[in-house]
């Protein structure tokens, strides 16, 4: 096949396990043929900078699923919430997401996000995307609160913006869907640009 000789019938594999990026795509009518989930050690690297590691670690999913998926499209992002130079966990305890909110409460940080698409020929498309975030001051008691609903389980930075944080949140620039796990306008223009079209 010819670099940019890209068949119409090529399937769409997304790969992620995030239920949120696969809610986001159908959003805008983009039904991927397959999920696939990488399961990669996201781990940061010393000294690796939050948009960096965003996307390293979206393009690494995709290059361990494309090689299960030869002749397709092959999408795959990562978010990583930063504070400076400090890249927050993605939250497994109470105790993680306590730290995450506490650090959070009543400043700005960014959230970063990492899009790779992987084409049939073998191109790799990359973006980064930065969203600025701004939470109020929290008391002790939302803190709780926040806990208590459990919406924090695995999300970075300890927090889910399209649930109950939202009301923790003052103020933001950029794409809204990256902060949620895709930014929508990116993916979009990467696919179409790509030559993907629904089957």
């Amino acid at each position: 096949m010819a670099p940019g000789d890209v068949p119409v019938t090529a399937p769409l594999i997304l790969a992620s396990a995030s239920p949120r990026r696969l809610d986001l795509l159908r959003q805008i009518g983009i039904e991927p043929d397959q999920v696939d989930p990488a399961e990669i050690d996201e781990t940061p690297a010393p000294g690796e900078l939050p948009a960096a590691h965003a996307g390293r670690v979206a393009l690494e999913k995709a290059m361990v699923v494309v090689a299960r998926h030869p002749g397709a499209f092959v999408l795959a992002a990562d978010t990583v919430v930063g504070v400076g130079r400090r890249i927050l966990p993605k939250a497994e305890t109470e105790a993680d997401a306590r730290a995450c909110l506490a650090l959070l409460s009543g400043r700005r940080h960014r959230v970063h996000g990492g899009i790779c698409l992987v084409t049939p020929d073998g191109r790799k498309l990359t973006r980064r995307v930065e969203t600025i975030v701004a939470f109020k001051r929290l008391t002790p008691a939302e803190i709780d609160a926040y806990v208590a609903s459990g919406e924090w389980q695995g999300k970075a930075g300890g927090y889910a913006i399209q649930g109950r944080a939202a009301a923790l949140v003052r103020w933001l620039s950029g794409s809204y869907t990256n902060v949620v796990g895709l930014c929508l306008h990116e993916t979009a223009k990467l696919l179409d640009g790509a030559g993907w079209r629904p089957a």
